[in-house]
């Protein structure tokens, strides 16, 4: 039985141009329909853009709370990126506003560029089109209305980082393996590749193929998962509320317990401290 109110980990393949929040709104619709319930909370660990697919984790109830430590995990990710132009937003989700020579460019100097500036400890300004806060605002809203928007570079790790594909020197493409830190934008990085080849790029395609110890592999896809949570049987909120309320009774009981005992423990450690009482010699 399946149990949204304590807490499940659901891991789905997220579709092209669907956001996270939408993978979340369709599941948590499923779980009200099924409980009966609007009480059902749900997140997810680790947004994906909308022209991204891959791992997205989904966390329900209790298990929500654990959506900073999934976040943390190692991410993995499959991009495509075209060399010789450049986007606002990095990716396709904008027109080309510019073009760069690519002809320069070969394996040798993207090996060679990829090892020596994208490898272990860099730093990085996140694009503009981000979830980033500006004032409190995300970042995408004001560039999206022709804002100026200013944000600080992050540090952050690549673990790993190679050539999965070269077009060159018939086509301007590259698609990479990247093995990376929480906070990474693979379109900041698509930008900054360009920059450091002497040129320019952007995604066009960027694939999540793991995060922590899931991988692609494991996931279902959002069609899967709705018809697995169609299929199931469910703990019902009372239900889950009352195993809760025992569960947490219980361990009071226990700690009460062990604290009990360990102060019993001391007292007993202080008796065997004290020094004898000292007799006085009969002369």
């Amino acid at each position: 039985m399946l149990n949204p109110i304590e807490g499940e980990i659901f891991c789905i393949d997220k579709p092209l141009r669907m956001t996270s929040f939408a993978a979340v709104k369709k599941v948590r619709a499923v779980l009200r329909t099924h409980l009966k319930t609007r009480s059902v909370k749900v997140g997810h660990a680790g947004t994906l853009d909308p022209l991204a697919t891959g791992v997205l984790l989904l966390c329900t109830g209790h298990a929500t709370k654990r959506i900073d430590e999934l976040q943390a995990g190692v991410k993995e990710y499959i991009a495509d990126l075209r060399l010789g132009a450049t986007t606002p937003s990095f990716d396709l989700e904008t027109e080309v506003d510019a073009t760069y020579e690519w002809q320069h460019i070969d394996r040798n100097l993207i090996d060679r560029v990829l090892q020596e500036q994208f490898t272990g400890s860099i730093e990085q300004v996140p694009p503009s089109f981000s979830a980033c806060k500006i004032d409190g605002k995300p970042a995408y809203k004001l560039a999206r209305k022709g804002q100026d928007v200013e944000i600080r570079p992050k540090t952050l790790v690549i673990d790993e980082i190679e050539v999965l594909h070269c077009g060159l020197p018939e086509e301007p493409t590259l698609q990479i393996r990247v093995v990376c830190s929480k906070g990474t934008y693979i379109r900041a990085l698509a930008r900054d590749i360009g920059v450091a080849l002497g040129s320019g790029a952007h995604l066009t395609a960027l694939r999540r193929t793991r995060v922590g110890d899931i991988t692609i592999d494991k996931c279902l896809t959002l069609e899967q998962l709705v018809e697995k949570l169609d299929g199931e049987t469910y703990v019902s909120p009372e239900q889950a509320a009352a195993e809760r309320l025992e569960r947490e009774r219980q361990e009071n009981r226990e700690r009460a317990a062990r604290q009990k005992a360990e102060r019993a423990a001391r007292q007993q450690a202080k008796k065997c401290d004290v020094p004898p009482k000292r007799t006085s010699q009969i002369k």
